[in-house]
This record gives structure tokens, sequence and C-alpha cells, in this order.
């Protein structure tokens, strides 16, 4: 049985150490289809059924870049079994922009909290459970440099990923944002699979021209829509 796991998180965070650390030399490097953005994908190290695929450094799935045109579009048309999103412990607030879109997808996800050396050299500590509880995932605290606690990274991402199946996003806004929400994925969205409707509905929430074009919205559902919008930004000024 064939697994593939993407490998998404910001630039800098130590993404291609971890993506490194995970598959060794076992590594095919070519280019994403149709541009020239270099595309790696690995065998993880014991697991020769686990492909790893190495999404470009993002920091959110807006699609404002090329780069992140092609996560977005890859993680969306590709169904991987499970991300592991890794995110830099010692910028925690910036990095979580990216995991709370990814959670979205309802596709299984593993957070590794790296830089973990770091923080603690610093005298701060991350709860690490009330982290993966807040998204509906397991945090596996790593130091990609280091390769500490890489091989539990690798067990618990291979276990979500041969679950195959999705899950519904525990991360919620203000009442009324989720309001909005839930109107626009039931006049707008029902067509689409249950998992990814709650994607779709904060991109037609942020006004993202693409997912709208995408889903081919007429002009009296857009003016529905906005709608919504408008009384949320009425409610929270």
């Amino acid at each position: 049985m064939s697994i593939t796991i993407a490998v998404a998180g910001n630039p800098n965070s130590g993404k291609t150490t971890l993506f490194n650390a995970l598959t060794g030399s076992n590594q095919y490097v070519g280019n994403w289809p149709g541009v020239t953005v270099e595309k790696k994908e690995g065998i993880l190290i014991g697991h020769p059924e686990v492909v790893l695929v190495d999404l470009p450094g993002i920091y959110s799935l807006s699609t404002n870049s090329l780069e992140e045109e092609l996560a977005r579009d890859y993680l969306l048309e590709s169904n991987p079994d499970a991300i592991i999103n890794i995110v830099d412990g010692t910028n925690l607030e910036r990095n979580l922009y990216l995991t709370t879109q990814l959670a979205e997808l309802g596709i299984p996800m593993v957070l590794a909290v790296n830089m973990m050396d770091e923080v603690e050299k610093s005298g701060a500590k991350i709860d690490g459970a009330a982290l993966g509880n807040a998204f509906g995932v397991q945090v596996v605290e790593i130091s990609a440099l280091r390769e500490t606690q890489i091989d539990e990274l690798a067990r618990i991402a291979t276990q979500a990923a041969q679950k195959k199946g999705h899950f519904l996003p525990l991360h919620r806004f203000s009442g009324g944002v989720e309001h909005a929400l839930g109107h626009i994925e039931e006049v707008a969205l029902h067509q689409q699979p249950e998992h990814k409707q709650r994607w779709y509905a904060v991109k037609l929430f942020e006004r993202n021209e693409l997912v709208e074009a995408e889903l081919s919205l007429s002009a009296e559902l857009k003016a529905h829509i906005e709608q919504d919008i408008r009384q949320c930004e009425l409610e929270y000024d």
C-alpha cells in the first residue's frame, strides 16, 4: 500500500533540513508540472511504502505567489494521505497562520514544532497538548538540525496517513464569522466534498478571486455571500 505525506511549512522553518533527515539520500528532484520550480520527493527512511513530497516554503494558501499556488493545488487535487506541518517554535504566531489554513483542508496532519533546542535555551515553554487540542492534531516537538524526535515524528505521521480518511477541522472563529461560514457552505458549497467545504468557505469569506473563479459562482450567489461578509464587517467593526 503506497502512502503519500506532504511536508509543508514557512520558509526558514527548517523544512528542508527535516525533509533531508526523514529521507536521507532517497530523494528524487524534478520540477513541478509546467514550471521551473523545483519539486523534491523522497522515500521515508525505514518505510519504503511512504513517499514524502516537499512542498514549496510558503506563508499561506491564499495563492499570492506561484509557490503558494503550487502547494494549494497539490493539496486540493492530489489529496495526500497526511501532512507534516513544520513550524518554528521560536516564532509560533507567524507560523501558525499557515497551520490554520492547512487544518481547514481536512487532511490528517501532524504538527512538528521545530527548533525546540532554541526554545528551551531561551527558557520558554510550549504547551504541545494545548496546541494539539486547538487544531485536533498530534504535536511532536523536534529539532530537525539535531535530528531529535525525528523517528517519533515519522511514526506518528505514518500512522495518521494509514487511516486513509479525512477529519472536520476543530479550529473555530468568532460566532458571527462561524455563522457566515456555515451559510456560505449551505448556499454555495453543498456539492463539494464535505471535508473541503470549510476551506472553500473561508476563502470565499476572504473574497479570494481565484476560488470564486474556480467555483464558477454566479453574480447573484456572489452578491448573496457578500451580504454575509459585510454583516460580519459591521459586527466586528
